[in-house]
């Protein structure tokens, strides 16, 4: 993980504000990962789910195929960052936010090399992907999981 990306002086609005923000955010079991849960058993696919031992909880992981997948979300996981952060950086606490998501970028990338050098295959989907054609999305994973069994 990057080391030398901080909160320190940085602070949220307020902490009705962060609280609020926190509490928003579910972690688990969004409207996308849902979506794509269902999309996935359409295809008698039975994943798990948000598994703690493993590097960043994944969304799913299908151990016997050592794949694993995340549902991220655009806004905090930096989908289109340039833009993104150039909006940002005109808003109401600019440093802090930016910090915030470049923080969460920089732990997805550590969490992928974890993953990738202990031999699992990673795959992140965004979640305005999955909301625009979820089916599409667990085919992908279909294809990956029988490529996977026949290695």
């Amino acid at each position: 993980m990057r080391k030398d990306l901080s909160y320190s002086g940085r602070s949220p609005a307020s902490a009705v504000a962060s609280r609020r923000a926190r509490s928003a955010s579910a972690k688990a079991r969004t409207r996308p990962e849902e979506a794509l849960f269902l999309a996935l058993r359409a295809l008698n696919l039975r994943p798990g789910r948000n598994d703690g031992r493993l590097p960043g909880v994944p969304d799913f992981v299908f151990a016997a195929a050592r794949i694993v997948v995340f549902v991220d979300g655009d806004f905090w996981h930096g989908r289109d960052w340039k833009g993104r952060k150039a909006r940002l950086a005109s808003g109401h606490n600019a440093d802090y936010w930016i910090a915030k998501i470049e923080r969460n970028m920089a732990r997805d990338l550590e969490q992928r090399r974890e993953l990738k050098s202990a031999g699992w295959r990673v795959i992140r989907f965004w979640e305005s992907a999955i909301r625009k054609d979820p089916s599409r999305l667990a085919a992908i994973i279909h294809r990956l999981l029988r490529t996977a069994s026949r290695s």
